[in-house]
Formats: C-alpha cells, sequence, structure tokens
C-alpha cells in the first residue's frame, strides 16, 4: 500500500511568522520527499482569524501596533525581530508599505472557496500571492476588488469566488477556530502530531519522518 502524509497547517494572512513558518515548511518538504518520494503528501492550508474583533476595513497598521506594543520603540524592535527571522529564510517584509490592519475573514473565504474549485497548485500560487501581496506591497487583504484582482491573476474567475466574500466583517469560523489559542502556525501531522510556531526547517522534517514511521507500523 502506497504511504501518505497529511499535512494541515493553521495560519492567518496577517501574522508574519506564518509566513516564515511556510518558507521551513517547503524547506522541510523539499528534503522530505528527497529522501522518501514514495510518499505522497497531502498538504492543506487551514484558516484561523486571528482578530475577529478588527472592523470589516480594518485598522491603521502603525496605530494597531503602538496600541498593542505600547510605544513605537517596541514596535520598532519587534519588527526589527520578525525582519531579522525572515531575512534567515529569504524573505523580506516591508513594514513600512503597510497601512492597515485587515480583517481577514473574507481572504479565508477566498482561500476556502477557491480551494474547492482550482487546482492544487492554482492555491497555492494565491496563497503565496496574497502572503505577498501583504508583507511585500502592503495591499489592504480586506478589500474585496484586491482579493477578487489576486484570484483573477491566479487563474481563477472572480465571479466564481464573489459569493463567498461577505464584506461585512462577520468573523471567519472554521473548525480549526480552537488553534488559534495555541498559537499560528501550527503544523498537524498525520493528524496527530503537532509543532507549534515558526519551527526550523529540521524541527518539521522530524516530525514528517516520525509521522511516517507511525503511519509505516500501524499499516504494517
Amino acid at each position: 500500500m502506497k504511504r501518505s502524509l497529511s499535512i494541515d497547517v493553521y495560519f492567518d494572512f496577517i501574522c508574519p511568522w506564518c509566513l516564515i513558518g511556510r518558507r521551513q515548511l517547503q524547506a522541510a518538504l523539499a528534503q522530505f520527499k528527497a529522501a522518501q518520494p514514495e510518499v505522497e503528501v497531502n498538504l492543506v492550508w487551514q484558516g484561523v482569524q486571528l482578530l475577529p474583533e478588527l472592523p470589516f476595513d480594518g485598522q491603521p497598521f502603525a496605530e494597531f501596533y503602538r496600541r498593542r506594543l505600547g510605544s513605537d520603540q517596541a514596535v520598532r524592535q519587534r519588527q526589527a525581530q520578525v525582519r531579522e527571522a525572515a531575512s534567515a529564510v529569504g524573505e523580506q517584509i516591508e513594514f513600512s508599505r503597510i497601512e492597515r490592519m485587515p480583517n481577514t475573514a473574507d481572504a479565508h473565504r477566498l482561500l476556502l472557496h477557491a480551494s474547492e474549485l482550482g487546482s492544487e497548485a492554482q492555491v497555492e500560487a494565491l496563497l503565496e500571492r496574497l502572503l505577498a501581496a501583504y508583507f511585500k506591497q502592503g495591499e489592504n487583504l480586506g478589500d474585496r476588488a484586491t482579493l477578487l484582482r489576486i484570484a483573477e491573476q491566479c487563474g481563477f474567475a472572480p465571479e466564481a469566488l464573489a459569493g463567498s466574500l461577505r464584506g461585512d466583517g462577520l468573523p471567519f469560523v472554521s473548525a480549526s477556530a480552537d488553534i488559534a489559542g495555541r498559537g499560528v502556525p501550527c503544523f498537524v501531522f498525520d493528524d496527530r502530531l503537532q509543532v507549534v510556531g515558526a519551527q526550523p526547517a529540521e524541527a518539521l522534517l522530524e516530525a514528517m519522518h516520525l509521522a511516517v514511521s507511525g503511519l509505516a507500523e500501524r499499516e504494517a
């Protein structure tokens, strides 16, 4: 019987550690597939809205973080920490371009609906483009027109996805809602082995091998 490995990644678009964790996962997956090419990997991105209380049109980004962290100096220190971690995985986060902290409910609805309509490659491209739009171009992921334009760039028909966007700030609630309390990113391997946070690729790779070993034991 062909072996398989399921990976569920719980994330929010506004969390820079989720972008960093995505890069770590990609590095780990490349190594895993080279070592165990016979294992079929099923990867699913599960949306978690970290800030459902945000108004539907979001809040000013700088003001949000100043209130959250207490001072401009604390914000600069936190952003420097994040930029350093992002640089270590080949990413550059442009905090200066981000004007709004968006309500991500509709962005999650968009990706969820897209995953039902498109191919795995299209969904991966859409996720990548949405993250880049926010962290590199500073685009507003709470804006309906922005979301549909990005989806169209990834090969989706805007009219097919438009119905999934509410535009009213109603929280995005999914089966993964309880994950937010544990932190994101959260990686769940084979529905039983969990790794929380933007861990090094080596930690994710080890979890993959452990999960597959357990799967092999059950199927033996």
